[in-house]
């Protein structure tokens, strides 16, 4: 089951980024042309928000069967001193709930907003702030501190 939730964080991660990406976009032409917030933006907002809410459940199932998180609580002093293991048991979980926190906040905002153009720069800010925390906390194959495959398969 481990092995199966950390290929599914793994993979499922490509399409947060995607829909974060796609929504930035549709975000910041709405926001520059003043065009009206329709029902395919609003699809948007809400399936970005979704998706990240997913991620979530995978991370929230993957930390509480995880041997790494489970080494971290066990041997908290030795743990929080290496790198790895205090990434993976507080930096990564931290502030990948501060990044949903944004995206649904920013999401929730946003369909609450009456003016068209206050959506679109809602939903662009709020996704923004999002994607720039989950792209600093993610184990990027090229990171010297904490390094995963960009593609992890079974």
């Amino acid at each position: 089951m481990y092995n199966g939730l950390l290929v599914s964080h793994s993979m499922f991660r490509w399409f947060v980024l995607l829909s974060l990406v796609t929504a930035i976009i549709v975000g910041i032409r709405g926001w520059v042309t003043k065009k009206e917030f329709n029902k395919f933006d609003n699809n948007i907002r809400h399936w970005t928000a979704t998706i990240a809410h997913i991620q979530l459940m995978f991370g929230i199932a993957l930390y509480s069967i995880s041997p790494i998180i489970r080494y971290f609580f066990e041997n908290f002093k030795d743990a929080v001193k290496l790198r790895e293991i205090r990434f993976f048991g507080m930096e990564h979980s931290v502030m990948m709930l501060l990044a949903i926190s944004a995206i649904t906040f920013g999401s929730y905002s946003a369909k609450r907003k009456v003016n068209d153009t206050a959506k679109f720069k809602t939903m662009t800010i709020w996704f923004l702030i999002g994607l720039i925390i989950i792209l600093a906390n993610i184990p990027w194959g090229f990171s010297i501190f904490v390094s995963r495959p960009y593609l992890r398969l079974f």
